[in-house]
């Protein structure tokens, strides 16, 4: 807006640019990351390390499956606890150095992969975890061409260097020729496992000496130019001069630190360090808010959404039921667009056409929560959800927009969920539906009406434990899994007629989505392919196509 006189400026237009110097300010202080990797490479130590030095905790707890270790702050669910993994996504909101950050917090076990894929929609930068010793394993890839596909910046920690493990040179080699991404290192270890003594900051010329924090406290720095005599004394010779070496290599032939080109998700900082004694997470943390990008517009219907568009609108990406096993809630994780939302603000829903109160909004902190009074866009504030949310749904005021849906995964592994109690059948469909609602697994449906058991369809064998363990302790109901004997799913493209048009098939079974589509069920691969050779004008996708409109099967 073109400023004016101050006698010309009425109050309408005062608070018009007030609002819009609010959001601005509020936009230009966000950060929103997710952290991707394979299981055991340290992610949640890295989260509980990052929270410690943002200030949101005051001590670090390390994931183990140990009754006596302090359990971490973002593994809220009791079988996360048991069993020392993390299995939900978690949001994780904290300020540090006057910026505020989003930290979505994602499964790092595979069978929970399409949890994480969903918390991608929502991240404007992610952070890939890797294990020194083990470098990139196949979970960290699977998740990298996501990130990929949507053009999100990538920053890679390099964990477990206090540990024996591979070259630096070949771990980003290995990054550079595997992911075709070029890399910088921002810091540079010297030595490793038993003979780690630090790393130097190229930047500066400084050398950050290596130490092991007191157990769950931050680590204090001690930093000594590289040209200083006294250096010789605290590493020895041959280990600094062959890291000076490999930097001389680097600034000769690597990559030059481009901030373009790391928001465009073509060139990857690189951190050395070790999550778990505390080691280089600070300067990780000073140096990702410098160079990650802040929330950016999002694709919907009519266009790219700006944040700074004077509206409010976000998306759906993650339910959650009993986050309070007390209150028994239900909990929608929406991420901010655009706009301001503020507590007790109307806004439509675009799947259903109705308007909804948002009358008490909670900011999420693992399993703790507060009411918020406004929120802007990289937040992510959790609704009460009685029922009226889809996972992808577009919440918005102002011009009706919608945003890109979040796709369905296929899933590899198909079972009847079965109540042999009649008397609990009440309890036993709740908390199907519940858990269908947040994402949990997968749900199928029988396209015989007098077939009620539902169908399981997962990625991988922990989900379904997970939500037979979830039914028991949350809803009081004991349940039995019986194996179909499938491996692969795929959706119909054409929706039923296509289907109807082909005629009668074989060597596959027939079901339902919980919105209605068609799925067909194969044994392998092999049959899939005989009814692509057989049918060639079916058109079959992984991916289940994004709905509008429509209310799903509930059982």
């Amino acid at each position: 807006m073109k400023s004016k006189p101050s006698e010309e400026i009425s109050m309408e237009e005062r608070k018009e640019e007030d609002y819009e110097n609010t959001l601005k300010n509020a936009v230009n202080f966000r950060r929103n990351f997710a952290i991707i990797s394979h299981p055991d490479a340290g992610k949640t130590t890295l989260t509980e390390k990052l929270l410690l030095y943002g200030g949101a905790i005051q001590q670090a707890g390390a994931v183990k499956a140990r009754g006596e270790q302090r359990k971490v702050t973002s593994d809220w669910m009791e079988l996360e606890k048991q069993r020392g993994i993390s299995i939900t996504s978690t949001v994780l909101q904290f300020l540090y150095k006057d910026i505020t950050i989003n930290l979505l917090d994602t499964p790092g076990h595979q069978d929970f992969s399409e949890d994480t894929y969903r918390t991608l929609a929502a991240a404007d930068n992610a952070v890939m975890l890797e294990d020194a010793a083990k470098g990139l394993e196949p979970q960290t890839r699977k998740l990298f061409e996501v990130c990929r596909l949507r053009n999100i910046p990538i920053f890679t920690f390099i964990n477990k260097m206090d540990r024996p493990g591979q070259e630096p040179l070949s771990l980003l080699d290995e990054i550079e020729s595997e992911l075709k991404l070029l890399t910088y290192a921002v810091n540079w270890p010297i030595g490793s496992g038993d003979l780690f003594r630090g790393v130097i900051d190229r930047s500066s010329g400084e050398v950050v000496l290596f130490s092991r924090a007191e157990r769950g406290k931050q680590s204090v720095e001690q930093r000594i130019k590289v040209d200083d005599p006294l250096l010789r004394d605290l590493v020895e010779k041959e280990l600094l001069d062959k890291a000076l070496e490999e930097i001389e290599l680097l600034d000769a032939a690597g990559s030059e630190l481009d901030l373009d080109m790391i928001r465009a998700g073509e060139l990857t900082p690189v951190f050395f360090g070790s999550a778990m004694t505390n080691f280089g997470v600070k300067p990780f943390l000073d140096s990702f808010l410098n160079m990650a990008q802040g929330p950016v517009a999002r694709n919907a219907s009519d266009g790219p959404v700006d944040p700074m568009r004077n509206t409010f609108t976000g998306f759906v990406f993650k339910l959650q039921a009993n986050m309070d096993p007390r209150h028994r809630d239900r909990v929608a994780f929406v991420r901010v667009c655009s706009g301001r939302f503020e507590k007790d603000m109307t806004v439509s829903h675009a799947r259903t056409g109705k308007n909804i109160r948002l009358s008490r909004p909670q900011k999420i902190f693992a399993q703790d929560r507060a009411v918020v009074e406004d929120a802007y866009p990289g937040d992510v504030i959790g609704l009460n959800n009685p029922g009226m949310f889809a996972i992808g749904d577009t919440l918005y005021t102002g011009k009706r927009i919608e945003y890109e849906g979040i796709p369905c995964f296929s899933p590899e592994i198909f079972c009847w969920l079965r109540n042999p109690n009649p008397s609990a059948f009440k309890n036993f469909r709740k908390g199907v539906n519940e858990l269908r609602e947040e994402g949990a697994v997968q749900i199928l449906y029988d396209i015989d009406q007098s077939k009620r058991d539902p169908i399981l369809a997962a990625v991988g064998q922990l989900q379904l434990e997970v939500v037979q363990h979830r039914l028991e302790n949350e809803y009081s109901v004991e349940t039995r899994l019986d194996p179909m004997g499938y491996q692969v799913a795929r959706w119909v493209s054409g929706g039923w007629s296509s289907l109807e048009d082909v005629g009668r098939i074989f060597n596959c079974k027939t079901v339902q989505d919980s919105w209605q589509r068609p799925v067909l069920l194969f044994k392998n691969k092999w049959n899939l392919s005989q009814l692509e050779q057989d049918h060639s004008s079916l058109k079959l996708s992984a991916v289940a196509p994004v709905v509008s409109g429509v209310n799903p099967i509930t059982l």
